[in-house]
């Protein structure tokens, strides 16, 4: 099973730029503030509403969404990312997962926890959290892309994911890694996998150009081709408007669709577009507000969940 009709999201209570995530997010951008509360004000608003027209744009298309509301304390400005923290398995396991900055980790709320333990039939919880106190780092479905349905986990290296805490994932779980390097179109380590890597049942949406080892390179496509996937490869520019920061969902009824922004959208070239369209629907929201300040888009914000 790759893609899945239940998706949980969360419902920011206080969203913001986070400075903690800004260390080696270079997706964030910060904006200046004139009037620092009032400001801060608008985009928490704005934020909110491009989160509930989100959620009513996946409800139309038949999504099975479970919207929990964040509280307001303690202050997670980044819980509209919930993939980060945990994963969910269709064996069973909810995995914890070891967070870079220490306001993420306040985001792993006993009523999400609760939620998913005994309301979505999480039967073994994989706790790697541990790794924290170690400084070892491994954020979840951002720092791993999953195929699910062959056990690979492809992983690019960054401050927020952990060689080691890889390897320990991958034994856990009986999971094959395939890590690379990879970096944006100013040379900056990228710091998640997912927002240069998408695998869906048929295509795989990746920025090759973004790993300049050409063995690597060569390694990650052989890996994508022998598992049958079609390779829709995107450029750095396209990374820096989200085009990476797709998901591949099912409606209840089993249709694909793949979700992105509206800012990945437009990005997309027509052939581009027609080959993801061939094998889904298309779903695009307007998430300006969230991708700036967050440094996160579609994918980032969708959980999904596997029971």
């Amino acid at each position: 099973m790759q893609t899945t009709s239940k998706l949980l999201m969360v419902r920011p209570a206080r969203f913001s730029y986070n400075e903690e995530t800004a260390q080696n997010n270079y997706f964030q951008q910060k904006t200046e503030l004139s009037d620092q509360e009032s400001e801060q004000d608008r985009i928490a608003e704005n934020a909110l509403r491009e989160f509930d027209a989100f959620v009513k744009l996946l409800k139309a298309n038949d999504v099975d969404l479970t919207v929990v509301q964040d509280t307001a304390e303690p202050k997670t400005p980044d819980s509209i990312f919930p993939n980060n923290w945990f994963s969910s398995h269709f064996t069973g396991e909810l995995v914890l997962y070891p967070m870079f900055a220490p306001n993420r980790r306040l985001e792993r709320k006993p009523h999400i926890l609760n939620l998913l333990k005994r309301n979505m039939n999480h039967r073994k919880v994989v706790d790697l959290t541990f790794w924290e106190n170690e400084g070892e780092f491994l954020e979840g479905t951002g720092s791993m892309v999953f195929d699910r349905r062959k056990k690979i986990a492809y992983c690019c290296r960054s401050p927020r994911t952990s060689e080691k805490v890889l390897a320990d994932f991958c034994s856990r779980m009986n999971y094959q890694p395939v890590i690379f390097d990879a970096i944006d179109k100013n040379n900056n380590q990228i710091y998640h996998t997912n927002v240069m890597m998408e695998i869906g049942m048929q295509v795989a949406i990746i920025c090759l150009e973004s790993i300049k080892d050409k063995e690597e390179q060569k390694k990650v496509i052989s890996q994508l081709t022998s598992t049958g996937k079609i390779i829709v490869d995107i450029s750095l520019d396209q990374v820096s408007h989200f085009a990476g920061n797709m998901l591949e969902v099912k409606s209840r009824n089993g249709n694909p669709l793949m979700v992105m922004s509206a800012s990945a959208h437009n990005a997309l070239t027509a052939e581009q577009e027609n080959i993801i369209s061939t094998y889904n629907k298309i779903i695009s929201a307007d998430l300006e507000t969230i991708e700036k300040n967050g440094g996160g888009s579609a994918r980032c914000m969708l959980a999904e969940i596997f029971y």
